[in-house]
């Protein structure tokens, strides 16, 4: 293994492997051996330094550490530097990840890692239709995608493969590894026991670079789960129920730990269900002790070689006795009632009891015009089996969904599974529509003709994200999140003021009957069928391989390193927009129709912030052009103060760019001109993002002080020559009446990310270091 000065690994080499056995991570990486032992060495220095027992969460981030002996540990303060086991990347994400990747200037990634197209498919006529138009129309990435793949050494899942998420759990994910996802549900992997984080592209660079990724020390929060989950309850509501505690920023710069008597009945895929919605509490991650659920899992999707592995190592892979959490939650499973969570924002938990009658309260529509199962979050084959079982009782009663209804297999394995065994059938008998196997309407992946934009409306799904139009781009469908057999049992009533527990439906026969509460089983009794073959080995040397990016396509764009910091303090820059309430990526950087441009930076900029309200005015895309007095779209404006040479900040509220992982949230700014966003929070992806892009992400020392800045004041940071790790900054604000003040912004930064910020990008700092080395 050649390793340069820097630490950057620069020839891809396997792990040390494992003496006891030699085990393969994964199916298609036969060469890359699990290292229990790696694992066990670091666990065992750092228990020994601490001096106490450990969560299973510390478990294995400090057993991926990589100077597990000097490094400096403290929970919530001091940053780690990690040796993740492998990368995975969703298409969207990928081509800007792969982008900044042959911009480093390596030949090959360090880690195995993976592509997985799953975001660029709109749901429209059904799955063989909609899949047939999506390789059509982007033939260009997929190209792209792929060719790139082979090149570096990237396995390349192709589209129709199914979602990321799914696809980790079935093949990738296993008890103790760390995985970094450029997805913010990529916590999914937590099901299976791992530490799986959703990051942004550049981190993912970081990674395949073989350079130590860096993540700030993360508290636990720990879940005791008791009691025993039955009837109509779900994995899903343990997670509404957690949302509805914390809030959608409660997890922030924490991993959620469940553990307790309780897990052991919940199935694999429900633990994954549960650690996959944990990105909208803010978490780090999520994650489940090893156990039976996970063993059985592992044996029906061909990895029994793996459970035998972890059976050896599983006093790694559970918390030591007597651990303490940051914080403890306790949730009884056995009085958990079915929950729905929303609208507008995933943490607004009701229990589905009272939602009719909150709902006629609230003046939310009752009457649901659609109704949407599957997704990353709940696609499994229980979950496909338990809303099967729910429709078969309607078809018996000669009754089909009064709402509209649509399935997305979670991956091609779990596609051919549910048809082979009659599920798929059943729900389409019960009046649903199987769609392809990607993500779809849960990211905004729909043509949707039954309604107007602008019109009043109520959806129910098995999604994971709420966020006002993300599912149809329409600010008045109200978007309500809930399992897959409540969504099915809500579609056959058509009403929010249907409960299942409780209330009776009217059969074809003028009868009147109740839903038994779905039964059905978490595996197939047979084995998985695994459907078409849709991946794509990287060759053995794909150094001959040629990756092409046309100077004229409109949809990939190769990439311009970043202006570097000019030594000089921020003076006198324009604030952009002053954001009033919940600023999400998607307000950021909206997704759906700007999907297919994920690859090319220019043109994706131009719907900069277009989502974000101004506080100055309460609008959407119409800020304050400071230069021309006018009012125009936010990227317009950005554009002209970028022409002008004018440096520009964006001031923000509560949890700013909460959701996604999409890091274009933070190139989008940088490409156009900006260069501090001041908060009064960050989510935690999005603040590193900012930083891996050069940008000064700041918070108001003082929160109060986001009411003493004005969108037609100026602003200058001072003191960044002498900018270090715990020092704040100081802001002049200039009041245009020309008195100002001075308030404090608090920052994160430490030493190697304020290189980041010197450099113009933590890209351009990695080429710097090459560059040194050699």
């Amino acid at each position: 293994q050649h390793v340069l000065s820097t630490g950057i690994r620069r020839y891809h080499v396997a792990p040390v492997l494992c003496q006891r056995a030699k085990v393969a991570m994964s199916h298609f990486e036969p060469n890359e051996h699990i290292n229990y032992e790696k694992l066990e060495k670091n666990i065992n220095i750092v228990r020994k330094r601490l001096d106490r027992p450990l969560t299973l969460s510390e478990k294995i981030v400090y057993g991926h550490l990589d100077d597990p002996a000097k490094q400096e540990i403290e929970r919530g303060k001091t940053y780690l530097r990690l040796r993740p086991d492998r990368v995975a990347m969703q298409d969207a994400t990928a081509q800007m990840a792969m982008l900044q990747f042959i911009s480093s200037g390596l030949p090959k990634v360090a880690v195995p890692s993976t592509i997985h197209c799953d975001h660029l498919i709109e749901a429209q006529l059904g799955g063989e239709q909609d899949l047939r138009r999506a390789k059509d129309i982007n033939q260009e990435v997929y190209n792209f995608l792929a060719t790139a793949g082979a090149k570096y050494g990237v396995g390349f899942w192709k589209p129709g493969s199914g979602i990321i998420h799914q696809i980790i759990l079935e093949n990738y994910s296993y008890p103790g590894v760390m995985l970094i996802g450029t997805d913010s549900h990529t916590p999914n992997g937590g099901g299976l026991g791992g530490i799986c984080i959703g990051v942004g592209g550049a981190d993912a660079v970081d990674v395949m670079a073989g350079i130590p990724w860096e993540l700030k020390c993360p508290k636990v929060i720990g879940v005791k789960l008791t009691g025993k989950l039955s009837g109509w309850s779900s994995p899903k509501d343990v997670i509404l129920k957690v949302a509805g505690i914390l809030t959608v920023k409660g997890g922030t710069g924490a991993i959620i730990e469940y553990h307790g008597p309780g897990v052991d009945s919940i199935s694999c895929t429900g633990m994954a269900t549960i650690c996959n919605m944990g990105a909208e509490i803010g978490a780090t991650t999520s994650v489940f002790p090893y156990n039976a659920r996970m063993k059985k899992y592992l044996g029906k999707t061909g990895r029994a070689d793996i459970a035998a592995l972890a059976d050896e190592f599983q006093q790694h892979l559970v918390p030591d006795s007597g651990c303490q959490y940051d914080q403890v939650i306790e949730i009884n499973l056995s009085e958990l009632k079915p929950h729905i969570n929303g609208p507008f924002t995933p943490d607004l938990a009701h229990p589905v009891s009272d939602i009719g009658a909150v709902a006629e309260k609230e003046g939310w529509p009752v009457d649901i015009r659609v109704g949407l199962i599957g997704s990353c979050t709940n696609s499994s084959y229980e979950d496909m089996g338990r809303s099967a079982a729910v429709a078969k009782q309607a078809l018996a009663h000669g009754l089909k969904c009064k709402s509209k209804f649509t399935i997305t297999p979670g991956s091609e394995q779990i596609r051919a599974t549910i048809e082979r065994d009659g599920y798929a059938q059943i729900l389409r008998d019960v009046g649903g529509l199987v769609l392809a196997n990607a993500c779809g309407p849960c990211i905004g992946q729909w043509d949707r003709k039954d309604i107007k934009k602008g019109e009043k409306n109520t959806i129910v799904t098995s999604y994971n994200r709420n966020f006002t139009g993300r599912n149809d781009a329409n600010p008045e469908t109200h978007a309500f999140v809930t399992s897959p057999e409540i969504v099915t049992a809500l579609s056959i009533a058509g009403t929010l003021k249907f409960n299942p527990e409780t209330d009776y439906l009217t059969g074809a026969d003028g009868k009147k009957f109740k839903l038994e509460a779905p039964d059905a089983d978490e595996l197939p009794k047979l084995e998985f069928d695994p459907g078409q073959d849709t991946y794509q080995y990287p060759p053995k040397d794909g150094s001959g391989q040629h990756v092409d990016v046309s100077p004229t396509s409109q949809r990939l764009q190769l990439l311009e390193p970043f202006d570097k910091w000019d030594g000089k303090d921020l003076e006198d820059m324009l604030i952009l927009i002053k954001v009033k309430g919940k600023c999400t990526t998607d307000h950021i950087s909206a997704a759906g129709p700007w999907l297919k441009f994920r690859g090319h930076l220019d043109n994706i900029s131009n719907n900069l912030l277009i989502g974000a309200i101004n506080i100055e005015n309460g609008k959407a895309n119409s800020v304050r052009n400071a230069l021309t007095q006018e009012f125009g779209p936010v990227p317009d404006t950005a554009r002209y103060y970028k022409k002008m040479g004018v440096k520009w900040a964006v001031i923000g509220d509560e949890n700013y760019g909460e959701g996604s992982s999409r890091e274009h949230a933070a190139l989008e700014p940088r490409h156009l001109g900006g260069r501090v966003i001041i908060t009064k929070s960050f989510a935690r992806i999005h603040e590193t993002n900012l930083k891996k892009q050069g940008l000064l992400p700041l918070t108001f020392a003082d929160p109060a002080d986001y009411n003493k800045i004005h969108p037609v004041d100026k602003l200058s940071i001072v003191g960044l020559a002498d900018f270090t790790p715990g020092k704040p900054l100081k802001c002049i604000i200039k009041h245009p009446n020309g008195s100002q003040e001075t308030i404090l912004l608090n920052h994160t930064f430490n030493e190697s990310q304020i290189e980041w910020f010197q450099a113009g990008s933590a890209l351009n700092r990695m080429k710097e270091l090459q560059q040194k080395s050699s």
